[in-house]
């Protein structure tokens, strides 16, 4: 079920939030992600500071997109079609959903809320499905 505007409004406040922390973060996420699936550290480079600020700046256009009623910003197909590349697949986004979550949680604290919680499940899920469906990525 896609987000709703509140959860929406949310999910954005706290990225806004995580803004002057985003490289913490990052790396946080991607220790979290290899603790859970070890196998995918082979599909990133070495520099995951780098890496991890990409992922950052490109969530954040996510979610800034996922706002606008006219149309996209991001060209959820290419982006799709990138990842498929670089060897990710359908089940990989499972344990980055749960890494993502310990990284909200870690740098939020007490503001990351079960509400809060569910509002970025909502979102992740919802420009999730449009990368693996517009971009192919297999299972």
């Amino acid at each position: 079920m896609p987000p709703t505007e509140l959860e929406m409004s949310q999910v954005k406040q706290s990225f806004e939030d995580l803004r002057p922390y985003l490289e913490p973060t990052s790396l946080f996420f991607y220790e979290a992600l290899f603790k859970r699936a070890p196998e995918l550290r082979e599909l990133f480079r070495e520099d995951l500071k780098g890496q991890g600020m990409r992922f950052m700046n490109t969530l954040g256009l996510i979610l800034a997109d996922m706002e606008k009623s006219n149309g996209s910003s991001v060209d959820y197909a290419e982006l799709g079609r990138l990842h498929a590349t670089l060897g990710i697949r359908q089940a990989h986004f499972a344990p980055m959903e749960e890494a993502l979550m310990e990284s909200l949680g870690d740098k939020l604290g007490e503001r990351f809320t079960p509400e809060l919680e569910q509002a970025w499940r909502a979102a992740y899920e919802a420009f999730s499905k449009k990368l693996i469906e517009s971009g192919n990525i297999p299972a």
